[in-house]
């Protein structure tokens, strides 16, 4: 099992910052990409953005320039940085990691899930 543990989200005036953090643990073979979502109460869940395990990342068109998604893979977790926030950036975020598990089938790659944080921006 892997469990992924999320921090910082909370309220902010609009333009300022939050970094959130979420760092994995468990009986994992690997951790591949991890990433952030963010989902609003009848909408569908939505990437924000992506890491995979070699660097590489991606953004959604509404925050490239304002976040920075970055990792650290000798503590298993990955940071959003949230710079210039807006009010449509008010959400709940959560963390994905897709993941190498060693089960009695086999490897095999798994998709996890943190328990979601509340980002608020003020107007």
């Amino acid at each position: 099992q892997v469990q992924l543990v999320e921090s910082g989200g909370g309220l902010v005036q609009a333009g300022g910052s939050l970094r959130l953090s979420c760092a994995a643990s468990g009986s994992a073979f690997s951790i591949n990409a991890m990433g952030w979502y963010r989902q609003a109460p009848g909408k569908q869940r939505e990437l924000v953005a992506a890491s995979t395990s070699g660097g590489s990342t991606n953004y959604a068109d509404s925050v490239k320039g304002r976040f920075v998604i970055s990792r650290d893979n000798a503590k298993n977790t990955v940071y959003l940085q949230m710079n210039s926030l807006k009010p449509e950036d008010t959400d709940v975020y959560y963390c994905n990691a897709m993941v190498t598990v060693l089960t009695i089938r086999g490897l095999g790659e798994y998709s996890y899930w943190g328990q979601g944080t509340q980002v608020t921006v003020s107007s």
